[in-house]
């Protein structure tokens, strides 16, 4: 293993620069030589026509910041498999050994990892840096930690202008098909009400919750002001289990169908919910805000930062993790061992696990969910009783910090 190439791909996120300086950087002290291969696996099906590669000698690696979000390698959404070329496979080879590329270390979530099952199976070497804000993948991932602390911080500064206003405030954040960066991000916010795709949302419930805490929040202030946060998934789920998809749009490379917009869907469910109350005009008129025609019902408003959660800086966990798992999948390639995803060092030894296994996607614990129902956060459902066990460790613990 003399030259290695490194690869991030799928959406961008926290963390990733430390997965390319500390391979590079692991690389380097090995004496390897360590290349960027840009533009995720779209640079990868091109590579043979490259004429050169940047080498991540110790002077450009200097250049490379590990603290901000995205990639200094570039990103593209290509699955390799679904490229239209049959000689697809032996053209990548091709670019492989004419920079004499021995192996790969590569950065992304569960498509991406999928690619990586792929190439191996071709005989190409490659070690997968788990990468994924959405923080579905089995072990930890790199950027999960950098966008549920942006998530927190966006719901925490919307009160203000929910408060001002008084209004319901809907956040729509990312995860399609598991919630966890809107679970913890919104945990985080102290936001009244979390919808996941995990729990079916039943808007009957939801908005009962939404009702009583925020008109007893208005009422109750000596100002008569209030607001009430919702952190809704992107992939949420109505009460039978259907996924708010646009049927009339395409799909993408992954062949994933375009969703419809959670937070609208909220929004227009509680609103509806809202003009067909009865009490709550009596509400409005008894904080002195019923205004006929103009101003009847709570404004209920959807915000969605959309990329906003996934750039920016990266949070001192993601640099940390993504510079170790850079710097111990060179290491996993020096040692022949291919075709794997870092899990995470534990003391002198680097974990990992089949990448096959690794991108099985892993949902949100609903035991977690009913702990925090206890504490009055609404779910979409009612409430279910936790029932916990109780355990006594000794001696030392594995953990990562």
């Amino acid at each position: 293993m003399k030259k290695i190439g490194i690869i991030t791909s799928g959406g961008d996120c926290g963390g990733l620069n430390a997965v390319v300086k500390g391979a590079a950087q692991m690389a380097y002290s090995r004496g390897m030589s360590c290349y960027v291969i840009p533009n995720g696996y779209a640079g990868l099906y091109n590579l043979v026509d490259f004429d050169t590669l940047v080498e991540l000698k110790p002077e450009r690696v200097d250049a490379v910041q590990a603290n901000p979000a995205g990639s200094e390698a570039g990103h593209s959404r290509v699955k390799i498999k679904k490229i239209d070329d049959p000689n697809k496979y032996e053209r990548i080879k091709a670019g492989l050994k004419k920079f004499g590329i021995d192996g790969l270390v590569i950065s992304g979530g569960d498509d991406t990892g999928s690619v990586i099952v792929d190439l191996t199976s071709k005989g190409i070497a490659c070690v997968h840096a788990p990468k994924t804000m959405d923080l579905d993948l089995q072990p930890y991932s790199v950027g999960a930690d950098s966008t549920i602390n942006r998530i927190a911080q966006f719901g925490q500064d919307l009160k203000t202008t929910g408060k001002t206003h008084n209004r319901i405030i809907v956040l729509e954040v990312f995860g399609r098909y598991a919630g966890h960066t809107a679970f913890r991000g919104g945990v985080a916010a102290d936001a009244d009400a979390i919808l996941i795709p995990e729990v079916p949302s039943d808007f009957d419930i939801l908005y009962e919750h939404a009702r009583n805490r925020f008109t007893n929040r208005v009422m109750q202030s000596d100002v008569k002001a209030g607001t009430y946060l919702i952190v809704v998934a992107e992939g949420i789920k109505d009460k039978s289990g259907n996924e708010l998809v646009d049927e009339s749009a395409g799909i993408d490379t992954f062949g994933h169908k375009k969703l419809a917009g959670a937070g609208k869907f909220v929004c227009q469910e509680l609103t509806k919910r809202f003009k067909a109350d009865d009490t709550i005009k009596s509400f409005m008129q008894q904080t002195k805000m019923y205004v006929p025609g103009l101003y009847e019902v709570p404004e209920v408003r959807e915000v969605r930062p959309g990329h906003l959660v996934r750039c920016g800086n990266s949070s001192a966990f993601d640099v940390n993790f993504g510079k170790e798992a850079g710097a111990s999948a060179v290491l996993l390639l020096e040692k022949g061992i291919a075709g794997v995803t870092f899990v995470r060092l534990s003391g002198n030894e680097i974990i990992y696990m089949d990448t096959p296994e690794a991108i099985t996607q892993r949902h949100v614990c609903l035991d977690s969910v009913m702990m925090y129902e206890s504490m009055g956060i609404c779910f979409g459902r009612m409430p279910v009783d936790v029932k916990l066990g109780f355990k006594k460790v000794t001696g030392k613990i594995d953990r990562y910090i």
